[in-house]
């Protein structure tokens, strides 16, 4: 299945400052009877986003539903994404139109998970996670992929981020891992045609 592709993303983002949000935090068990990527969106922490009480009625202190945070880009507190190794976290963050998370640690699974799904998890030092968190809600940042680099706007801080070279030239063509095989097919006949 073919992906959006995603080199340089400019937003504001939206600040979940909270440590060790697991899969189940992310999107609860009860929401994966879906077999396709679509619809996760709207039950993304949804047991922080909304009462339990049956009302649907959204909790006003929770940052996804206060209209100042906006954005393409989540940045999150340190071991984002821990528990479970659910695909559909990945699923719901990309549905609800985040392109990025940004941590000072992922758990392995879930960035392999969003990787694979066309999400950019970016890991920073823990001073450059602080120095986000600090920002306004207008404040926007620069995640520029094909450089490698996150960039805060207003104050011009910088920071690398490392990511495999496989899995960069995947999301900057918008490629899974069949559209990749396709686009070096050519390579394939002619090594095999060699041997």
């Amino acid at each position: 299945m073919s992906q959006t592709k995603l080199n340089i993303v400019q937003s504001t983002f939206v600040p979940l400052q909270v440590e060790n949000i697991d899969t189940d935090q992310i999107i609860p068990a009860r929401f994966l009877k879906a077999t396709t990527r679509d619809g996760f969106g709207e039950n993304l922490f949804r047991d922080w986003r909304y009462e339990n009480d049956n009302s649907n009625l959204p909790k006003q202190d929770f940052v996804l539903n206060n209209p100042i945070y906006t954005g393409s880009i989540l940045v999150a507190a340190k071991n984002f994404g821990c528990g479970s190794s659910r695909e559909h976290a990945a699923w719901a963050i990309k549905d609800y139109g985040f392109n990025v998370v940004i941590s000072s640690f992922f758990a392995d699974i879930f960035k392999n998970n969003a990787l694979n799904n066309g999400l950019l998890p970016i890991t920073v030092s823990e001073s450059f996670l602080q120095q986000i968190f600090a920002l306004t809600p207008s404040d926007e940042l620069l995640v520029d992929l094909s450089a490698q680099t996150i960039t805060i706007i207003s104050t011009n801080a910088s920071e690398q981020f490392e990511i495999s070279a496989y899995k960069k030239t995947c999301l900057l063509n918008g490629y899974d891992d069949i559209d990749y095989l396709l686009s070096i097919k050519d390579n394939i006949l002619q090594f095999e045609q060699n041997r």
